[in-house]
Parts: C-alpha cells; sequence; structure tokens
C-alpha cells in the first residue's frame, strides 16, 4: 500500500517546514539521528523503520527467531543473489536477518561478515548466533564494528585502545588519530579485494551525504575483482526538497538520504564498477512526499574493468535484439558484426559469471597469442574485427563436413 505524506509521521509539514534546527545538528548530525533510531529500533519493534521487504525464500527464514524477523528493517532482498561456497558481507547488519539467510545460502565452505555501528543490533545479532550455528551445523557468520564507510576501521580493536589511553587532552585526541591510521594499515577490518559480494538492505541511504563517495570506494575496495555489489536501496524520483533534508526524523527514516534513482547508478559508474543493472524497481512508490515519489531499488554492479587491454585477435559479436549497445568503457557493439576487443574486455564479456556472456557470442583466434607475447590494444580505436585477423592471413583451408549434421542442437530442422 502506498503512504501519501505530507511530510512522514508524527511531524507535521508545517513543522518542519518553519522549524530552525539547533546549530549543533545545522549539518546535522545524521548520525547521531540515525544510531539513536535504531537503537530504539532494536529495543522495541518499529513498523515505520524502512518499507517492509517481501519475497524472501521462506526455507531460510524457518529457522530465525521471531525477535530478528521482527526488527529486521529493510526494502529488498539482495540474498538471492548470492551463491555457495562465497564470501560475503553485509553493510549495516542490523538485527542479522540478511546475514543468518546468507549463511544458510553460502553454506560451510562460505563466509559471512555483518557490518554495523549499532552496538544495540549487534548485540542481538549475535544473541542468537550459536542458536543458528547449532540448528544449521556450522558457524560461518561475524559480526564486527565499523562505520560502512570505512571498512578498514576496527572500532573495537579502536576502542580498546582508548580504554587503555582515556583522552583528557588534544595531543592525546592526535596520538588516537594516528593509531586508528595504524590499523587501518596494520589489521584492516576488511581486507582490499577480499569479498565476493557486498550487499546492503536499505542502509546506504543512513550514511552523511559527505560520505557517500567514500562509501562507494570502500564497497569498491573490498571486493575481488571480478566480485559484485548487490544493494537494496531507497531512491526517489526527484531531489529531496529542503524541509526533507532538514529533518533529522526523516535521515533516521530512510527519506532524506534517498539516492535519486539516476544518481544512485551514476555512483557506482563513477567508483569504477561496470554491468551495473536494475535487478528489481518498487512497482508502487513506498512513500509520496510533497509529490516526491520514493521506493525500493535492488541494483548489481562488479568490479574488475580496469587494468592494462592486450591484443589477442579476439571478437565478439553482440547478438541483439538492440541495434547496438555502449558498455561503460565506451565500446559500442552493433548486432551481428564482430567487434575487435582486448583480452580483458573478452574475458569481461564472456565470463559466465558476469552480466554480459548471454548476449555475447565470443570468437576466439586461430592461432592462440600467449599473454605474455601479446601487444598493446587500443581499445580507444576499437572497431571491427576482419575475420582473417581472427583466422590469420595465411589461412587457406578447405574443409568438406558431408554428412555432417548443419544443424545446432536447438535448431528445429
Amino acid at each position: 500500500m502506498v503512504k501519501i505524506l505530507k511530510m512522514f509521521d508524527p511531524i507535521p509539514m508545517t513543522e518542519i517546514a518553519t522549524a530552525e534546527l539547533p546549530a549543533a545538528e545545522a549539518a546535522y548530525d545524521v548520525e547521531t539521528a540515525v544510531l539513536e533510531r535504531y537503537k530504539a529500533g532494536a529495543r522495541a519493534v518499529e513498523p515505520a523503520l524502512c518499507c517492509p521487504s517481501a519475497g524472501y525464500d521462506t526455507r531460510y527464514l524457518d529457522i530465525l527467531p521471531q525477535e530478528i524477523l521482527e526488527k529486521d528493517y529493510g526494502c529488498g532482498d539482495p540474498t538471492r543473489y548470492v551463491n555457495a561456497g562465497e564470501t560475503v558481507v553485509d553493510l549495516g547488519s542490523g538485527a542479522g536477518k540478511i546475514c543468518y539467510i546468507l549463511a544458510q545460502k553460502v553454506g560451510k565452505n562460505g563466509k559471512v561478515i555483518g557490518v554495523d555501528f549499532n552496538d544495540e543490533m549487534r548485540l542481538l545479532a549475535k544473541k542468537y548466533q550459536a542458536e543458528i550455528a547449532s540448528k544449521i551445523g556450522y558457524d560461518n557468520v561475524r559480526f564486527v564494528k565499523a562505520k560502512i564507510q570505512d571498512l578498514t576501521l576496527d572500532l573495537e580493536l579502536a576502542q580498546q585502545w582508548l580504554d587503555e589511553h582515556p583522552i583528557t587532552s588534544i595531543e592525546q585526541v592526535a596520538a588516537f588519530e594516528a593509531e586508528c591510521e595504524r590499523l587501518r594499515r596494520s589489521q584492516p577490518l576488511i581486507p582490499s579485494d577480499s569479498a565476493d559480494v557486498v550487499v546492503s538492505n536499505c542502509v546506504l541511504n543512513l550514511v552523511r551525504p559527505q560520505d557517500k563517495q567514500q562509501l562507494f570506494r570502500e564497497i569498491y575496495r573490498a571486493l575481488k575483482r571480478g566480485g559484485r555489489a548487490v544493494i537494496s536501496d531507497i531512491v526517489c524520483d526527484e531531489d529531496p526538497t529542503p524541509a526533507i533534508l532538514n529533518s533529522p526524523h526523516l535521515w533516521s527514516g530512510c527519506i532524506a538520504g534517498a539516492f535519486r534513482e539516476d544518481t544512485f547508478l551514476e555512483m557506482f559508474e563513477e567508483s569504477g564498477f561496470y554491468g551495473i543493472e536494475i535487478l528489481s524497481r518498487q512497482v508502487e512508490p513506498w512513500q509520496v512526499i510533497d509529490g516526491i515519489e520514493f521506493r525500493s531499488l535492488t541494483v548489481r554492479a562488479y568490479k574488475g574493468k580496469d587494468g592494462p587491454c592486450w591484443e589477442r585477435n579476439q571478437a565478439a559479436i553482440y547478438k541483439g535484439p538492440w541495434k547496438e549497445v555502449l558498455d561503460d568503457d565506451g565500446h559500442i557493439y552493433r548486432r551481428g558484426e564482430r567487434m575487435a576487443v582486448c583480452d580483458k574486455t573478452y574475458n569481461i564479456l564472456t565470463d559466465p559469471n558476469g552480466p554480459y556472456h548471454r548476449d555475447i557470442l565470443p570468437v576466439e583466434p586461430y592461432q592462440n597469442i600467449p599473454l605474455e607475447e601479446a601487444q598493446a590494444f587500443d581499445c580507444e580505436g576499437t572497431g571491427t574485427r576482419h575475420p582473417r585477423e581472427t583466422k590469420g592471413l595465411d589461412y587457406r583451408e578447405t574443409v568438406s563436413n558431408e554428412g555432417a549434421s548443419c544443424c545446432s542442437s536447438d535448431s528445429c530442422c
């Protein structure tokens, strides 16, 4: 059901439009507003926090305690896009519902790391960890404390240092900052290139605006090459109004920090991701405030298009149905034509776990060019690949396969 409001209950529009935030909240303490609201949500069920998610596989919910199900505040289901044996990082893991679903999906050979800044939520998630591990037969989940825009700093280790070195002067603040930098370098909480998948369920919008670019960079950094982000979040069709942005209540309610739909996808692109795809989009908006629609969106994006380009005489044929398409590196693929590609792009296009392989027909060269012998490929000047480049200039074979079927296995002839 769509909830149409002039402003998020229980704060009337007139009060927000005319109210001025205290000076201390001018930027406004978004983190404090979010933290306090979700602390309350850990103590008692808050139905208004984010929009209810639908479509979870009930096989994975049966073992979960009712308290975790009731205190899950999400807007989508990124778990359906995770496979057995993978290492998964869940940003803003909250009560642990997503982590415990993932624990069952990745199996005993997989690993799940739940990241949350809220102590009460993490304690709630950990409360049932032994019970759930006993039910599924293994314990592959770890809950850690960090800000999701800084996945290198283990805040529990930072807290231990603070307990041993209480700060009573400005000089000691500098010492603490130096210790945090040392921890980031020597003991990163989530090492670079370590996760197969990073998921999140309605949490990215809660991060302060000035930290959101860093947040996307951190997601990218944590992923392995070929890894992917699967993010469910709240988006809006227009930029939020100043009245919406000036409400801490709407920040903690997943409204004020919502990404504009097109900007959300651009954030992935600007961070270096490729194959960015909308997996699901809520048809009816969850909230409509001042004519602005807010809805759930789930996006998948891949890491791994950076790196050198090498010429190995490979080509890719786009199958259609579009006349031509453009990839995230600016390469144009025209339907039915052999397009010249570098080895890196060829591997991305044909990766069976990637986003493109169903639309691409690979064309391998007849004579393999070892990677160590390959020359640099000019990706700026890509075009069609002449068949002779693939077959070799001296290819003069005449082959007859009389008697052999010319029909493919999926042909009707």
